[in-house]
């Protein structure tokens, strides 16, 4: 099992997140979004995995930007830009993807 978790330092659900894999003793790779961000390939699995629109954190101020785009890839590269925007946590395991704090998915991935 390889999880990633990708959020942001002072997220509240990040943080239970990290807790629940550590209590666990699974081991995780972190990865702070707003410092290093996901690559071209990770957004795009992770939107295959969960669909564009639960990526968006809709109530941060700059989203509104992205409601007036009409293709997902042009969503997509403004995502890329602007990781910002982004809703965390988000955990891979593999292809699977969740978004946001959901143990009762994960619980299936051990």
């Amino acid at each position: 099992m390889n999880i990633q978790i990708f959020g942001k330092s002072k997220c509240f659900d990040t943080k239970k997140a990290e807790r629940y894999f550590k209590e666990r003793r699974i081991k995780v790779q972190q990865v702070d979004v707003v410092k290093f961000g996901m690559s071209r390939g990770e957004l795009a699995s992770v939107k295959a995995a969960v669909g564009l629109e639960q990526l968006v954190n809709w109530d941060h101020p700059g989203a509104a930007l992205l409601k007036y785009l009409a293709y997902d890839q042009d969503k997509l590269d403004k995502l890329l830009d602007h990781q910002e925007l982004l809703k965390t946590p988000i955990v891979r395991n593999g292809k699977q993807a969740t978004v946001g704090y959901q143990p009762e998915v994960w619980k299936n991935w051990t």
